[in-house]
């Protein structure tokens, strides 16, 4: 009760301080409330969201078959549950310390159900799309680019001249040229190099684009955490007689991660978003797959209600991974009491 009386004290102390304050904070309160009142009866009386409710399906797994469909279904329900098994956390300590096992195997499992084979019957990929292709572009490449913008950080922290220059032009180069020529190059430009009757699937050549990307910023977000530790901790550990190998791996890198993840949590997020450019591209992914239903006579017009909609379910997902990343960082913070 004290602590809400002191709250509001402060409140009123900050917002209604003199009459202009009061005046400006009365204004953009009702600015506010308008603005809500206005959003909440477009979105309840006047949004027609037929054009959402039949297209469910289209738009979590695109042209997939229906009689099929349960194999996407279950690879997203099996991510929803991890999310929400890692946020809970297990008592058991096992279970805590092959949660990183169980993420990265959903990666496999996801191209099992996809793809097919083993006693499922084979897709295509160009019937991938819709949120199932977006999630999918995004963990590949992710998981690709980590250990990739890993090896140019300590490259560019090289003492090799060589070595330390080409990362460096590598990761220049690429922080220099917008990602949509990337994307283009991997489409349509990846195939003239290759050897005639090679050909690399159209979803694998944009998360080849996007690692190549993706990298260089995860490079320059390590080589941040990397430069962060003091040297004393390397000459502590050359005293005890571990080799550069071991330094790298139980000390550099660790705490590297530790201090760059909220950067990191950005280029996923940043990533997830990104994926929507593959729609100029022919995927149909989950911005691909908005823009096809508009163009079906059917629905033509109702953009505001296509766009909301979509808007709702990036936010939605970016949130799961923000709230996952806050979550890793808080069990990845050294306690000093405990040191």
């Amino acid at each position: 009760m004290k602590s809400t009386i002191f709250d509001f004290k402060k409140l009123r102390k900050t917002f209604f301080s003199n009459s202009t304050n009061t005046i400006i904070s009365l204004l953009i309160i009702l600015f506010i409330c308008v603005a809500c009142f206005n959003t909440f009866e477009w979105l309840i009386f006047k949004a027609n969201w037929k054009v959402v409710i039949s297209n469910l399906p289209l738009y979590a797994f695109g042209s997939f078959p229906p009689d099929e469909q349960w194999r996407p279904a279950t690879w997203i329900i099996s991510l929803l549950s991890l999310s929400i098994f890692t946020l809970c956390g297990p008592k058991w300590k096992w279970l805590r310390k092959n949660l990183l096992i169980a993420w990265v195997g959903t990666i496999p499992l996801g191209l099992y159900l996809l793809s097919g084979g083993l006693g499922l019957s084979p897709i295509m990929s160009r019937h991938w799309g819709g949120l199932t292709l977006t999630i999918l572009l995004t963990v590949c490449s992710s998981l690709l680019s980590l250990p990739f913008g890993i090896f140019l950080a300590l490259c560019r922290q090289s003492s090799l001249p060589l070595i330390q220059k080409l990362s460096s032009i590598y990761i220049d180069v690429m922080r220099a040229i917008p990602l949509i020529s990337v994307l283009f190059f991997g489409q349509l430009l990846i195939p003239l190099f290759l050897p005639f009757g090679i050909e690399i699937d159209r979803v694998w050549r944009a998360v080849f684009a996007f690692t190549l990307f993706v990298s260089a910023y995860i490079a320059e977000d390590i080589r941040g955490g990397l430069q962060s530790i003091p040297n004393t901790q390397i000459e502590a550990a050359n005293s005890l007689g571990l080799n550069q190998y071991q330094i790298i791996q139980f000390i550099l890198i660790p705490q590297a991660l530790r201090i760059a993840l909220p950067a990191l949590t950005n280029q996923s997020i940043g990533l997830f978003q990104n994926t929507s450019l593959m729609a100029i591209l022919g995927l149909v992914e989950l911005l691909g797959v908005g823009r096809s239903i508009l163009a079906n006579p059917e629905f033509i017009g109702q953009y505001v209600e296509v766009y909301v909609w979509l808007a709702s379910v990036y936010w939605m997902v970016c949130t799961i991974m923000a709230v996952l990343a806050r979550h890793l960082e808080q069990r990845m913070t050294i306690n000093p009491a405990n040191s």
